[in-house]
């Protein structure tokens, strides 16, 4: 891929300067790199051919799962996906009342379940293709898919639904599990694992996991139904409130909050402009900023508070998801580039101001009403690319981000807070 990308900045070649200068081309430079991107490389097309042989290979069905009213629910991504499934969680227990509910999910994101009364198991994974580095051996996933499948045997279960479109390990992992019933999206690689595979219509992520919803109970889950939300519990509360006592702000105290990380660099805005928000909202809002983030992004946050000439509070490394929860939904609004935290924000009924670069939000904007929930974009031509790892390009290149003004984020800030 990468010898790819380099014929093609050949072939395209321009000063980064002239590219800057014409909007339009680079436009057309970056979306024709992005193509080459998405197309399916060799190795996968070959991966693809093994999968169909996978697929015809004979597994029992699960003896307990015959017998069991167990549902597994497989959700491999990351925070913000799994928060964007929460709708799709209660449209489910609405329909099966009585049925035992589970969720495999990666382990960075199980914490987000724990005030959710419709899970009844939360089971964890280190899901590959989903963790950080390369495995050892190409062997990895698929010894890994027989261990894990060997465990889930041992609980059993009836039914199974395999939220991500295109997670073709997960439906070969629910099929090698024995699970009699398998629900997942019709995708090339994921179907020949599925009995029953549902024609993928774009839209927002939230309708789409509905749409799996009504596939496997047969019932129709209406989004209006089923708000996306989150519960706080009362000792996260607390844990927040003495927090920011340590810091002097008393429970009367106005706040707001920045996340400004995300999980690629391409998503995110330029620390001063972010610490130029902070400063001038604080005064419009008379509310003290705090400052989220994950240990990784504590220093760059640091230095963000070091310059401001205002009060701020850094929470950043300090809070797991009950803690992130339970302080945003004391805020008066959550600003940051599009992440998981955002979504966090949005279930716990708090105003956002979200900004999107590559990712696309038709599809995985914020679920809720869109006067409490602005969505900030660029006119970049070549946005939404869907490539979320640009980091063999200079990211000049990528202004999709960046090119959101400061004006256009404290006027959506302001908006949006009003209605808090």
């Amino acid at each position: 891929m990468d010898k790819l990308n380099q014929r093609l900045e050949r072939r395209l070649e321009s000063s980064l300067d002239e590219l800057l200068k014409d909007p339009e081309a680079l436009a057309v430079r970056n979306h024709t790199i992005a193509e080459a991107m998405h197309r399916t490389p060799f190795r996968h097309r070959l991966r693809r051919v093994m999968l169909q042989s996978l697929a015809t290979a004979y597994v029992p069905l699960s003896r307990r799962g015959l017998r069991s009213n167990r549902i597994l629910l497989i959700r491999p991504d990351h925070l913000g996906d799994l928060i964007l499934t929460l709708p799709a969680i209660r449209a489910l227990r609405a329909s099966n009342p009585y049925a035992e509910i589970h969720m495999l999910v990666g382990n960075g994101s199980a914490g987000v379940l724990q005030t959710v009364e419709e899970v009844d198991a939360v089971l964890t994974l280190q899901f590959p293709g989903f963790t950080r580095g390369k495995p050892t051996d190409w062997r990895s996933p698929y010894q890994f898919a027989f261990q894990t499948a060997r465990r889930l045997r041992r609980i059993g279960y009836a039914q199974a639904i395999i939220f991500r479109p295109d997670h073709w390990w997960g439906a070969w992992l629910a099929r090698l599990t024995g699970i009699p019933r398998r629900v997942g999206y019709d995708h090339q690689d994921v179907s020949p694992f599925l009995t029953q595979a549902v024609r993928y219509e774009k839209g927002h992520v939230v309708q789409q996991n509905l749409r799996l919803v009504e596939a496997l109970t047969g019932q129709a889950a209406p989004p209006e139904n089923y708000p996306l939300s989150l519960p706080v519990d009362e000792v996260e509360r607390a844990y927040v409130s003495g927090y920011l006592q340590e810091w002097g702000l008393e429970e009367d105290q106005r706040l707001f909050c920045i996340h400004p990380g995300a999980g690629t660099s391409v998503k995110q805005w330029e620390p001063e402009k972010w610490v130029e928000v902070a400063t001038i909202l604080s005064e419009q809002l008379h509310a003290v900023p705090v400052f989220t983030g994950s240990d990784h992004e504590l220093p760059t946050i640091r230095q963000m508070v070091e310059g401001m000439s205002v009060k701020a509070v850094v929470m950043a490394g300090d809070t797991a998801v009950g803690h992130l929860a339970a302080l945003y939904q004391r805020a008066q609004v959550v600003l940051g580039p599009d992440s998981g935290p955002m979504h966090l924000a949005v279930a716990v009924d708090t105003p956002t101001v979200t900004l999107y670069g590559p990712a696309d939000p038709d599809e995985f904007g914020s679920w809720g009403n869109a006067r409490r929930h602005a969505i900030l974009v660029s006119d970049i031509a070549c946005r939404p690319c869907r490539i979320l790892d640009w980091s063999h390009d200079d990211p000049r290149y990528h202004p999709c981000v960046r090119a959101i003004s400061v004006t256009q984020v404290l006027t959506a800030a302001r908006n949006v807070a009003a209605y808090r």
